[in-house]
């Protein structure tokens, strides 16, 4: 079932969402493919938000460990001026406590 995630700023938590449920969570740990969306129609905010059709691989609140096991390769970043991100697309995306997402890779370990 395709989810939508966006930062609440107001409360300072992420927001997932699907057409069942609405859930928050402090931080989101995301194991599969993901797609930036974006309404410029929209009359409000959220205009820009990720979206992955399967819920079973959103992780809410993961553990510091488990995050240890990705390595974080850049910020997704969204231009609320322009609606638009500087990404498209991926896999492996950290939607972290201080408000930033992070693209990620798998660690291999050698």
């Amino acid at each position: 079932m395709k989810s939508k995630i966006h930062r609440c700023n107001c409360r300072k938590v992420w927001s997932i969402q699907n057409r069942k449920t609405k859930v928050t969570a402090n931080s989101i740990l995301l194991i599969g493919e993901w797609f930036a969306e974006i309404k410029p129609e929209r009359r409000c905010d959220p205009k820009g938000f990720v979206t992955t059709n399967k819920s079973q691989e959103i992780i809410y609140n993961p553990s510091q460990e488990y995050v240890e096991n990705f390595v974080k390769v850049e910020k997704l970043i969204y231009d609320k001026k322009n609606i638009n991100f500087n990404i498209k697309n991926g896999k492996y995306l950290l939607f972290a406590e201080d408000g930033f997402c992070y693209i990620l890779k798998k660690e291999t370990n050698p």
